[in-house]
Parts: C-alpha cells; structure tokens; sequence
C-alpha cells in the first residue's frame, strides 16, 4: 500500500484528504507543521508522495519541499495554495515539487493527481536497468541513478536525472515541450506546461558551467530542447 505524507495546519482539510485517499488504498500521514513532517519521514523513508501546504506554521512549505527533495530527491511532491500569483506556483516548482493545486480543489481531483504521480514515480523505478550511458563530460549509471560530471557526482532529483537520461537517450535530437510532459510527468499529467521549463532551468543549475550560457541543454526556440550534438558521443 503506497504511503501519502499529508503537511497542513487545516484540519478539516487534512481531515477531507485522509478520508478520500484511504478509499484509493494509501497509507496516510499527517503533520500540521514542517517540524513534524520531518521527523515522519525520517522515520518513514518508504513515503511516495508528500501533499504540502505552502502556508504551514514555522517552516514554510516552499522552505519544507526544498528541504523534502534534497534528502528524499525520489518522492513525489505536490503542494497546496491559497495564492492565484503565478511566481508561487513557479516558485514551489522551483523548490523541487512535481506538481501543485490552488485552493479551493476538488478532493477528487486532487486524488487523480496522487494517482498520476505515483504512477510516475513507480515507472521510474521500474525503468531502471544496469547500464551506464556516456556523452561529452557526462556518466550516467541508470541502474544507481548516479551523473557524474568529469568523473564528480552532480545530484540530481528523479526528475531531472529522467529528463537527462532522456536528452541522452534522444542523441542530440529536439524534443518538444509536449512529448517532455508526456515522456516525464506521463499523457494524464493534470498540471502547466511551465513544469518543463522549471526543471530544465533546474537541470541547467546543477550541469552546466554557466547556467546562463548553456552549452550542454540547448534551447529550440518555438520548440523545445535538445543535447547539444556536440557532445552526442
């Protein structure tokens, strides 16, 4: 039974979400603040995904989800809003969530995009073979899901370690914002097509020498991305 971290001082919210998602066969979890989720999951390692109130008491749920992802970069992340301001919901993808939904939602839905997420995190998983793939600087070991860049380790989420594998995979070929979405977050992904955008600037932080210039994850303007020929071999 896959396990579900709920992190939100709403009661009654918490309350809604346990209901709903222990009659689709989750575990469930709860914590009203940051502190708490922290010591749930370090107790609970084998959590799939976490549902994160931006606005939690103490740590933030921006500052919680960047937290989340760097010791746990496996787990699905979805974060709650009562903020309709683009720069948050950019700024949560940023910190490292897959996906996230402005209050007030629809709780079904909200399960539909649970469902959706663990399917992506369990393909994941399943996808991974022994094998090591090589192109310019790089080295990507699949089966420990390990980049090295230069023969020095580059942690990567899930995420971006699939969108790399992806750009390597693809040989230098452009692939488009739509089939990304598809190919990463799955056809019955529910959220913006701006999550692409995010983790490659994200991806760009952690492998280029100047995210601002880069030479690795090339830009196709009108289009989408590609790996930079060059380094096709």
């Amino acid at each position: 039974m896959p396990k579900v971290l709920i992190v939100e001082d709403d009661s009654s919210i918490r309350t809604i979400l346990k209901i709903n998602l222990i009659r689709n066969n989750f575990e469930v979890f709860e914590a009203k603040n940051g502190e708490s989720a922290k010591k749930i999951l370090e107790k609970n390692p084998d959590i799939a995904i976490s549902i994160l109130d931006i606005m939690l008491p103490g740590i933030s749920g921006f500052e919680l989800c960047e937290h989340i992802r760097k010791v746990m970069p496996n787990i699905g992340i979805i974060m709650l809003t009562a903020r309709v301001q683009e720069k948050d919901k950019i700024n949560g993808l940023d910190k490292g969530a897959d996906d996230y939904m402005t209050k007030p939602f629809s709780p079904m839905e909200l399960i539909a995009r649970v469902k959706s997420l663990h399917r992506r995190v369990v393909a994941s998983e399943k996808k991974l073979i022994e094998a090591i793939i090589k192109r310019g600087p790089f080295e990507l070991n699949i089966e420990a899901r390990i980049c090295l860049k230069n023969g020095k380790e580059i942690e990567l989420t899930r995420t971006e370690f699939m969108m790399l594998k992806l750009f390597f995979e693809e040989n230098g070929a452009t692939i488009t914002r739509n089939d990304l979405l598809n190919k990463i977050w799955g056809e019955n992904f529910y959220g913006d097509m701006k999550i692409v955008d995010v983790n490659i600037r994200r991806l760009r932080r952690k492998i280029e020498d100047n995210p601002s210039k880069p030479i690795y994850i090339e830009t196709v303007w009108g289009t989408g991305y590609r790996l930079n020929p060059e380094f096709n071999k």
